[in-house]
């Protein structure tokens, strides 16, 4: 099932780069200018067909795709009879619209899975509350054996095992603080001890009003891929948390909708997801040091940059566990940050050229209020060495990002 959800998620990157490229002939067409090739793929042609006045067709490298539009620069060759129509000579509007619509249509597709999983799953509450652990009965329900796990990777637990349960600490017991950092909420006991495997913390509890204190001895939980996580071996009980925050949907992880409730809920996540994209993005090339370092055994980070091939190994994973929810949620994510990087204001990117359209724009306002005439179309020959850096960075990158997917790759946790 890995290959075939690696195939899978494979096809569904082809397609979201072949619905970019569609949204881009589309409004190309629309607003009257000549589109002459659309292509899925690089290199070699493998197979192509005319219709339309269009040749559409199919190449040997499917790592992405294009739409050929007419004189996207005044340096393009045009046949005399496509002058006219060439992309350069169009307003201004419309060549911005035809730029925009291929993000807009990966935005588009993330929204659109977005919602498939808000009826078919739900949908993770970003902004979920922890319960105050005061109001809770009952911390610890069971304790986890120290580096045991069965089959799928979790800890192997049970009454009165593993390091919490040796040291003294019992069920009904309320973790009130861990080595004298005060503990408000059981989301706020884990990453006081995630990297201290090995290591013996002071756990402080609740027990039936009277303060106790242990020692614990860290576990170290194997997690493949990553450096071990250290546990205390306890678990929530959650039936000890009150009904007024059970019932309560801001206390929920995840909620579920119906086909209505999910279009505004669809929204808001969508608008939550575009924050995290557009920071992931801003910290984009910090990160890359880091992947590169992983490719000679350094840890890598679960949310480092990856490839297609990385992308499509993730969601091959997700199909081999039956997490389909978790599969086309990583594809709408991924779309969202396809579509957020085209618009980085750098040729060669959609972004890029509708940046050389706005200065074209702000270039003949000014040349106007001096009382000349319009400047004409930018000269992109004084862009080629921008275009051309942009261009071996990004090869730089892919290489090290692919790279790093094959000796190192991210794996989804359990």
């Amino acid at each position: 099932m890995l290959a075939v959800g690696i195939v899978l998620f494979a096809l569904g990157i082809m397609a979201s780069i072949v619905l970019h490229e569609y949204g881009h002939m589309r409004v190309a067409q629309a607003t009257g200018m000549k589109v002459r090739r659309f292509f899925v793929g690089f290199g070699p042609t493998l197979w192509s067909t005319h219709r339309g006045g269009i040749e559409y067709g199919l190449k040997a490298i499917p790592l992405g795709g294009f739409c050929d539009i007419a004189g996207m620069t005044a340096y393009d060759r045009l046949d005399p009879e496509d002058e006219p129509r060439a992309m350069w000579r169009q307003a201004w509007w419309k060549r911005v619209a035809v730029l925009l619509a291929g993000p807009v249509m990966n935005f588009i597709l993330a929204i659109v899975l977005f919602y498939v999983v808000a009826v078919g799953w739900g949908l993770a509450n970003q902004d979920v509350k922890p319960v105050p652990t005061q109001e809770v009965a009952a911390l610890v329900g069971e304790t986890c054996e120290p580096g045991a796990v069965d089959a799928d990777g979790a800890p192997v637990c049970g009454e009165g095992v593993g390091p919490a349960g040796t040291a003294g600490i019992r069920a009904g017991d309320r973790i009130t603080a861990v080595d004298g950092e005060a503990v408000r909420n059981w989301a706020e006991v884990a990453p006081l001890v995630t990297g201290r495997a090995g290591e013996t913390v002071t756990v402080t509890v609740d027990r039936a009003g009277e303060q106790v204190t242990a020692g614990v001895d860290v576990a170290a939980l194997p997690v493949a891929g990553q450096a071990d996580r250290g546990v205390l071996g306890v678990s929530l009980d959650e039936d000890a948390i009150p009904a007024h925050y059970r019932d309560d949907p801001d206390y929920q992880p995840w909620h579920t909708y119906d086909a209505v409730a999910a279009i505004p809920a669809t929204f808001v996540f969508t608008g939550q997801m575009i924050e995290l994209t557009l920071e992931g993005l801003a910290s984009f090339p910090s990160k890359i040091p880091g992947v590169a370092a992983s490719i000679f055994g350094a840890e890598r980070a679960e949310d480092s940059p990856v490839s297609v091939v990385g992308a499509s190994h993730i969601g091959g994973q997700a199909v081999e566990r039956g997490m389909w929810e978790v599969f086309l949620l990583f594809l709408a994510g991924l779309n969202l940050f396809l579509g957020a990087f085209n618009l980085v204001p750098l040729t060669p990117f959609d972004g890029g050229h509708i940046a050389v359209v706005f200065y074209e724009k702000i270039r003949d306002a000014l040349r106007r209020v001096r009382g000349l005439a319009p400047g004409g179309p930018a000269d992109y020959e004084k862009l080629a060495p921008l275009t051309m850096g942009v261009f071996v960075i990004l090869i730089g990158v892919s290489a090290i990002v692919i790279t790093a997917d094959f000796v190192n790759p991210i794996l989804l946790p359990g």
